[in-house]
């Protein structure tokens, strides 16, 4: 998968695991890394699906209407990649914190949902529930930090609600922060999944 690697400087910091959403790029969040943990390692990947020529992590049939075998397909792809990456690197493959925004908040949910030990925790700006019908892993303390607006015409507070559930009832540690600006990911709300990050991941 197109990636960009940064090494950081602390070789014990989390590697973030960077996931951007519809039409970006592997540089769009970038700067969410520094804001968040600039000590930290970082793994930038663009997805690997062309929507009308935007990047994207899985096919989707609408809006909001998920292409439920692809995206089973490009989680374990991205899954097998992680793993690849953390042989290449050199980075510790249970020390990966993804932070997704939309469609990459997305996918980083479904890693969640498919594997226990995909990832130690998630930032997950504007996700949505990425399936539904199957039973979640043991997600036993895994921190997970979810940024919603509660007028987001994509997102709606209900899917919020439902995902934080999911999420809540596999036994992760779930904390939501609220913002009143649609689908768009904030300064303000970045500060809190920053905040969020220091009082929660060690």
């Amino acid at each position: 998968m197109k990636h960009i690697f940064k090494p950081g400087t602390d070789p014990s910091a989390p590697v973030l695991l960077l996931l951007h959403g519809t039409g970006g790029t592997e540089s769009d969040l970038l700067p969410l890394a520094v804001a968040i943990s600039p000590a930290s390692s970082v793994l930038s990947v663009r997805g690997n699906v062309l929507e009308n020529g935007m990047p994207r992590f899985f096919r989707r049939l609408a809006e909001g209407v998920f292409d439920i075998e692809d995206l089973i397909f490009r989680t374990q792809e991205l899954n097998e990649f992680l793993d690849q990456a953390a042989e290449e690197y050199g980075f510790d493959r249970r020390n990966l914190i993804a932070i997704g925004y939309s469609n990459g908040a997305n996918i980083a949910a479904s890693l969640l949902f498919h594997d226990r030990d995909a990832l130690r925790g998630a930032i997950l700006h504007h996700p949505m529930v990425p399936l539904r019908g199957i039973e979640l892993p043991a997600l036993t303390d895994v921190p997970v930090f979810i940024g919603a607006g509660s007028n987001d015409p994509i997102c709606s507070p209900q899917e919020t609600e439902e995902l934080t559930s999911l999420l809540t009832g596999a036994g992760a540690s779930v904390n939501v922060h609220w913002e009143r600006f649609g689908h768009q990911l904030t300064g303000t709300e970045v500060a809190a999944a920053a905040q969020w990050y220091r009082e929660n991941i060690v």
